[in-house]
């Protein structure tokens, strides 16, 4: 296993000292890590078995040569953020809700991120005071907006001070009743979510909810589950986003495993994002049959408490739209509203059914 760390690992050389690495990988990783963020919190550092070449773990947050390979089709805003943003830090793709990017910094940075080329040293750590304050003012002056998406980077890396300031901003505007936070912090870094933050997340109307993003269930270790519950028992209601990614959680026990940990934690998965077309991430992707397969197997398997939507953020700015496997089809174009409906366990049958006595 490898050394116990105890700060954030930022670069290939560190990654190496901690035998998370092999040396003689760094010249290439020095390349990736040119162009794409490290971090790697002691939280998640201890989770990696260096032994194992394939750990799960590792996959998601050590980089590898393999990025520095990009694929047609990938390109720096997979899923078309630029072209509905009105104004620096919004993203206003959907009717009633907007993306408020606040901040470009993460406690760990994913391999897979679609946000790569926009976070991590070197970018704008957070909006400038000017900034924020056009986004407000975009929000005010559009009554159609019901939801604000706090994201990034990681919203809950602000001082819990700038975070209670952020919330009163929100929910002074009449029309925005949910403030939803995506973050990866009570997995990578769980000691942040302290009772302040807990505090500055709970505002006088509006209501919050935190996304977490986690794939595996070893990040859910007790250190997470204990930040989880902090926010969870404080009345702040939690759903789930995860990636599917190939070599992390692309089988089926894994992800039953998954959806389970979190419903057991009180926290109703939401999304399973198909992986998106960011530069250097394909080796990563599954395809979306092997995504529909899965799918159908946690339908069999598990809870309906436990169920994910699986979606792909269409290229281009077009949203998500869902990707599952097909249940229903119409038998034929001349059978008047009959359809075949396949069950969990992959049988067909006809809806409604064929009454025998009147066919005869």
């Amino acid at each position: 296993m490898n050394q116990r760390v105890v700060t954030t690992i930022r670069t290939p050389v560190e990654l190496a000292s901690r035998g998370l690495v092999s040396p003689d990988a760094l010249p290439a990783l020095e390349q990736v890590a040119a162009c794409y963020a490290v971090a790697v919190t002691p939280d998640v550092a201890a989770l990696i078995d260096a032994s194992d070449p394939n750990d799960p773990i590792a996959r998601q947050y050590i980089p590898s040569a393999d990025e520095l390979v990009t694929q047609s089709g990938e390109n720096a805003d997979p899923i078309g953020d630029h072209p509905h943003s009105p104004v620096s830090g919004i993203v206003h793709r959907y009717p009633d809700r907007v993306l408020f990017k606040l901040v470009h910094v993460c406690a760990v940075y994913c391999r897979f991120c679609f946000r790569r080329e926009m976070v991590g040293p070197g970018k704008d750590t957070a909006l400038s005071n000017d900034a924020y304050a056009s986004a407000l003012d975009y929000i005010r002056n559009h009554p159609e907006i019901w939801e604000v998406i706090l994201t990034g980077g990681d919203p809950l890396m602000l001082s819990p001070r700038r975070l209670q300031e952020i919330m009163s901003d929100l929910a002074a505007i009449d029309h925005v009743k949910i403030i939803r936070i995506h973050t990866r912090v009570p997995v990578a870094d769980p000691s942040r979510v302290a009772d302040e933050t807990v505090a500055a997340l709970k505002v006088s109307g509006a209501t919050t909810w935190v996304a977490l993003h986690a794939n595996h269930p070893r990040e859910l270790t007790v250190e997470a589950r204990a930040a989880c519950a902090r926010m969870i028992d404080a009345g702040i209601p939690m759903v789930s986003q995860s990636v599917l990614l190939r070599g992390v959680n692309d089988n089926a026990a894994t992800l039953e495993a998954l959806m389970r940990t979190f419903v057991e934690c009180r926290i109703k998965p939401y999304y399973l994002h198909h992986g998106d077309l960011a530069p250097g991430t394909a080796h990563l992707r599954t395809t979306l049959e092997e995504g529909q397969k899965l799918m159908r197997h946690l339908r069999g398997r598990v809870s309906g408490l436990c169920q994910p939507d699986y979606v792909l953020d269409i290229p281009g700015g077009h949203g998500k739209a869902p990707v599952g496997p097909q249940y229903l089809s119409r038998r034929s174009e001349d059978a008047e509203r009959q359809y075949r409906i396949v069950d969990y366990c992959g049988d067909v049958h006809l809806y409604p059914p064929v009454d025998e006595t009147t066919s005869r």
